[in-house]
């Protein structure tokens, strides 16, 4: 099959199903990122892997990003506007950051921690220690990233395009989220 068949079958059941769609494609490459933190940075044998914390990220996709972001941009373009020009897009990425940014990530850092099993308690301690580190990563590469996605792609595709860059900042967010947890784990043990 050739690759300009599997792009027009994308593009047919994208438009068919746009939040199934978006759902999947984020939910695949959350787990990818994933599995890259794990095996990548974290040095974890493939055999070895925690597939639970892989289906946990994963599931946040599914259920929580691919649809929101969805929503989210189709609500920028109804009411901010659709074209590429100049002055949309930056309306567009100052909302994005100022307003979705903070929030997403603050939904995101609570799921993990929640999924993870934590206490109200502990899901607090997980975003006191994350949420700001996390935050102001994001600024030095998201603004950048939707410059580009909001200026040059077509609606239907921009989830799919800020989940393929996305797959680099889940690996950076799996593995940050998992070494403040075993940074913890590691004082508290020491104490014993």
């Amino acid at each position: 099959m050739s690759g300009r068949r599997l792009f027009r079958m994308y593009q047919d059941v994208l438009r068919r199903r746009p939040y199934l769609v978006q759902a999947v494609q984020t939910s695949v490459l959350m787990a990818a990122g994933d599995v890259i933190a794990q095996t990548g940075i974290e040095k974890i044998p493939l055999t070895s892997l925690d597939i639970s914390r892989t289906i946990r990220f994963s599931s946040i996709g599914f259920f929580v990003i691919g649809p929101t972001f969805r929503v989210w941009y189709g609500i920028l373009a109804k009411y901010v506007g659709s074209g590429g020009s100049p002055t949309v897009t930056i309306k567009k990425v100052l909302m994005d950051q100022l307003l979705f940014a903070p929030f997403i990530l603050f939904v995101l850092l609570a799921l993990i921690a929640t999924l993870k099993g934590k206490n109200l308690q502990e899901v607090k301690e997980e975003l006191r220690l994350n949420y700001k580190d996390v935050l102001l990563t994001s600024y030095t590469i998201w603004p950048w990233v939707q410059i580009c996605n909001f200026y040059l792609v077509p609606l239907q595709y921009q989830v799919l395009l800020v989940q393929t860059i996305a797959l680099f900042w889940n690996t950076y967010l799996s593995w940050k989220t998992q070494r403040k947890r075993d940074m913890m784990e590691k004082k508290v043990s020491e104490l014993k």
